[in-house]
């Protein structure tokens, strides 16, 4: 499966967005750590985010946010934000790693 994340900032989507395949880590890319599929070094909200800070995984037809241990969290938007270690994705729900919000979109 595909998917794209699109950033969102002060409540509206960004022209910045990343195609992603199953599975993906997003963090920021660090010499030690090695590869990662999303890289927010180069943005703003990449200071709060964990090097390793989660990974998207598409399974069994379920898309999934898991939090990989990250410093400043994995949060899903139900009615508010909430902290989660494992959440379902679906079509247009939004998250946030740390300070970076993002939109979950199916291509």
């Amino acid at each position: 499966g595909m998917a794209k994340l699109t950033l969102k900032r002060g409540g509206v989507l960004t022209e910045i967005s990343y195609e992603i395949h199953s599975p993906a880590t997003i963090g920021r890319f660090d010499p030690s750590v090695g590869p990662i599929d999303v890289d927010l070094a180069f943005q703003p909200e990449g200071a709060y985010v964990s090097r390793k800070h989660a990974r998207i995984v598409h399974d069994g037809g379920v898309w999934k946010v898991i939090d990989l241990g990250s410093s400043n969290g994995t949060f899903v938007l139900r009615d508010d934000f909430e902290r989660v270690e494992e959440a379902e994705l679906t079509d247009g729900q939004e998250f946030a790693l740390g300070n970076a919000r993002f939109v979950f979109q199916l291509s």
